[in-house]
């Protein structure tokens, strides 16, 4: 087990990340940027270590910077959380020429599943399914309407590059393909520096459904149950919860066993998440592979009593996980995590940086959260909003909507407008009651926020 860590991330997750080790015996080093000077992942933090201005391209993505903090400060190996460069392959290979240990899959895999034409084909050739779509990347507005002609409208144009909705545009007319491929492209250009999509056919009213892997060096592959994460607004997820309320036994097996052998087919190491779309006769598509730990793992940890970020520092120092004989297919209880972000729902979820001058967290069985914030801290606007995760617990799908809705009402933050008002009517609508949300849940039923 390794003896020091640098955590190269901030807020919620760096914290997440420092408890984990600390329950290992294992110290840490956390980096922040001059907004983040007094923030409480620093003061927690064994060490701790300036690494630029608030600007993350200075700081957080500073990849000089971060390595230069791990060499001086004795850290063997480095956590890169979620974000900034959790899925960058470039960072993963220098931590390794640098003589750190990268707590995640190697720089090559995170190259071949980050390019998502190439997971797709990747995915093609071992048998996994997939949605139909365009044999790699489209390289011009002819190429993207002779495949939108063979499958027919709708279609999806997606970033290969992309995450987080970025350089994704859907397409339900011809007369709408050019610009709206012109559009991904300059986007997926900006974001992440590389303009090339790809196609797919559009699945309509899809549910978003993931599984949680796992794989060490001893031959251990573990899918650790699935999250639905269909409540989401322009692809950025706002509820998870676990397991899916759409899924039987049946369909959680077959699931469970395309993400082991999608983790197999590339050699897969730490932890990760196989993204599925789950259609309305229950037939499921690869839709792409995360090559890092996701916002949602609590939902999983929940219901599986894993903890998936100690399972990444096992893993990563040579050690097998402990999870290994677990039954991966089958939940204990259920569990809903609601992201407290700081946005205004009622204005389309603007923005609402800020400082939080009252904070009281819910309690009770059954409830845990997430956060790096306290009383008097500031939200900057230069960084992600997200304030507090709230997982809730329960033995089943409706005690933990009602834990989540008692936890609700106990979460009271004040000076500035959060989601909280947002997950209350999520929670008493009823279609998600009857468990029927899709992708398309907000813009069906909550258009007026829009």
């Amino acid at each position: 087990m390794f003896d020091k860590i640098l955590i190269a991330n901030r807020g919620e997750v760096a914290l997440r990340v420092m408890r984990a080790a600390r329950e290992l015996g294992v110290k840490t080093v956390a980096v922040y940027s001059t907004e983040d000077k007094d923030t409480y992942p620093v003061q927690y933090a064994d060490e701790a270590v300036c690494i630029g201005p608030a600007p993350s391209g200075q700081s957080y993505l500073n990849v000089a910077n971060i390595i230069t903090a791990a060499k001086n400060t004795g850290a063997q190996a480095i956590h890169p959380g979620y974000g900034f460069l959790a899925e960058n392959a470039d960072f993963a290979r220098a931590c390794v020429e640098e003589g750190l240990v990268f707590i995640g899959p190697s720089a090559e895999c995170i190259e071949r599943m980050g390019d998502k034409a190439s997971a797709r084909e990747t995915m093609m050739a071992c048998g996994v399914p997939t949605v139909p779509g365009s044999d790699g990347i489209c390289e011009s507005v002819e190429d993207a309407r002779q495949f939108a002609e063979q499958v027919g409208y709708p279609v999806l144009i997606k970033a290969t590059a992309g995450g987080g909705g970025k350089g994704m545009r859907e397409v339900h007319a011809p007369e709408d393909l050019e610009s709206q491929y012109k559009a991904a492209c300059t986007e997926a250009g900006a974001a992440f520096g590389n303009a090339g999509v790809y196609l797919e056919k559009l699945v309509l009213r899809p549910r978003h459904v993931e599984i949680q892997v796992l794989a060490d060096d001893f031959g251990n592959n573990v899918a650790l149950c699935e999250r639905d994460c269909s409540i989401q607004r322009r692809h950025q997820k706002l509820l998870e919860e676990a397991p899916s309320p759409a899924l039987d036994d049946e369909t959680r097996r077959a699931m469970g066993v395309a993400a082991v052998k999608a983790m197999r087919a590339v050699d897969y190491r730490n932890a990760g998440t196989i993204e599925f779309l789950l259609d309305e006769s229950g037939s499921f598509y690869f839709m792409e592979m995360n090559t890092r730990v996701q916002v949602e793992h609590p939902v999983t940890e929940m219901i599986t009593d894993t903890d998936i970020i100690k399972e990444q520092i096992r893993i990563a120092a040579g050690e097998p996980m402990s999870c290994a004989d677990r039954a991966p297919f089958f939940p204990n209880g259920h569990a809903i995590e609601m992201r407290i972000n700081a946005e205004d729902p009622e204005h389309n979820f603007r923005p609402c940086p800020g400082t939080i001058t009252k904070f009281d967290l819910p309690g009770g069985p059954g409830i845990r959260v997430e956060t790096y914030i306290k009383q008097g801290s500031k939200i900057s606007p230069f960084y992600d909003s997200l304030v507090a995760k709230l997982i809730c617990h329960g033995q089943d799908r409706q005690e933990a909507v009602e834990r989540a809705k008692r936890a609700l009402d106990e979460f009271v933050i004040e000076g500035i407008a959060t989601t909280i008002p947002f997950h209350k009517r999520v929670l008493e609508n009823e279609v998600f009651l009857a468990g029927d949300a899709t992708t398309d849940f907000i813009e069906t039923q909550m258009g007026d926020l829009l």
